[in-house]
């Protein structure tokens, strides 16, 4: 048993404090509040800043180097070794738009990255499985996408990726276009077997977007990029799924990809539902440069840190999760709603209410800021994964 203490935490979407979590193995054992605590000395004390749930990346192609469509075991794990120092928890690697084949070894190395996890116990952030980005999306809002193999979402290809109890397991979530052939059978289909199914690279109009919700569909990716633009006389799909509570939000939050204006909006409407998402690439932590997404070639230069391919489309981020929250703050949301848009609301997205919050029961998964925003120090399952710790 392990025991921290914290002058403040936040609890039910509140600061409150002091506050005292026992940890029994890799679960929080128990939380209370209040100015009865035992004796200085008893556990670890934090003097300063405020202790959260870990945040919770579902969209997550690479970083550091490294592409997790050609990721070898070595890089997987330096990944998910490095990603706590952003208060990274839990995450979902993400691949973009590839063939069949391709994706289907996609799950099969996140699979086996899962299984090294168990076998050696975490350090790490956990890969909670895999994020297919594609390929059944909408060649008229490709974005950084190679729209030549773009394709409907048929029993065969849903077959090809739910083909093996491994795949299965390691697939977690399907971002697709659900004005395609076969996309409401589609969703039906994922969701029966566990897999949460997200709207994106779509140019459906908004009751293409409610038969989505009906069949299942609970998300959208990176709203406002890559989809039709909200229009006040027809609805588009970004409109449908601001207004129709069954949709949680998938937003970038690097003041580039969506307007510090719409954001301010989005949160302001429904930060209930907002998931924060990087859709990190290599490039994420790292100078400029040239690096792999996919089979594109993707580049950063100092005067524009955004990952672009060479016909200057936008093709993911740079960001990191604690820098989206602190964007967040920075146009005037609170600090609460920020970091519950990153830890929260995406472990609900994925029906995991194991994983972002401090409840008893739930993973010992937890983040100590400093009054700045600042990460300090993270644990992963109880154990501590910055250097941090004393």
């Amino acid at each position: 048993m392990q025991v921290i203490h914290a002058p403040r935490a936040l609890l039910d979407g509140r600061f409150v404090g002091p506050v005292t979590i026992e940890v029994d193995g890799d679960l929080i054992a128990d939380v209370s509040t209040g100015p009865h605590r035992p004796p200085r000395g008893a556990g670890r004390w934090l003097d300063d800043g405020f202790l959260t749930a870990g945040l919770v990346d579902l969209q997550i192609n690479g970083s550091y180097g490294v592409d997790f469509a050609a990721a070898d075991p070595e890089q997987w794990q330096m990944v998910s070794r490095r990603l706590p120092a952003t208060g990274v928890t839990a995450y979902l690697p993400t691949f973009i738009t590839a063939p069949i084949a391709d994706l289907q070894a996609g799950l099969d190395r996140t699979f086996a990255a899962q299984q090294a996890q168990h076998t050696h116990g975490l350090s790490s952030a956990r890969i909670l499985g895999a994020h297919l980005e594609g390929p059944f999306l909408s060649e008229r809002r490709a974005g950084a996408h190679d729209a030549t193999l773009m394709i409907d979402p048929t029993p065969r290809e849903l077959d090809g990726l739910l083909d093996s109890p491994q795949r299965r397991t390691a697939l977690r979530l399907v971002t697709l276009a659900p004005e395609r052939p076969f996309a409401v059978e589609a969703i039906r289909t994922l969701t029966a077997a566990g897999v949460v199914v997200s709207v994106g690279h779509s140019d459906a109009d908004a009751d293409c977007a409610s038969r989505a919700a009906a069949a299942g569909a609970t998300l959208v990716t990176h709203l406002f990029n890559a989809m039709a633009r909200l229009d006040h006389r027809a609805p588009t799909l970004p409109a449908r799924v601001l207004a129709d509570a069954r949709f949680r939000l998938g937003l970038v939050a690097d003041l580039h990809h969506v307007d510090p204006d719409l954001l301010r909006l989005v949160l302001a409407a429904a930060a209930e539902r907002v998931v924060l998402v990087t859709d990190a690439v290599a490039a994420a932590g790292l100078p400029p440069g040239s690096f792999k997404l996919g089979q594109t070639t993707v580049t950063t230069s100092s005067g524009d840190l955004l990952p672009r391919r060479p016909d200057g489309v936008l093709a993911g981020s740079v960001l990191s999760l604690d820098q989206a929250v602190r964007n967040l703050v920075s146009l005037g949301v609170s600090v609460e709603e920020s970091m519950l848009a990153a830890s929260r609301n995406p472990a609900d997205a994925l029906g995991r209410a194991d994983l972002g919050r401090l409840q008893a029961g739930a993973k010992a998964d937890l983040v100590w800021w400093s009054d700045d925003l600042d990460v300090q120090q993270v644990w992963v399952g109880g154990r501590a994964c910055l250097p941090r710790d004393g």
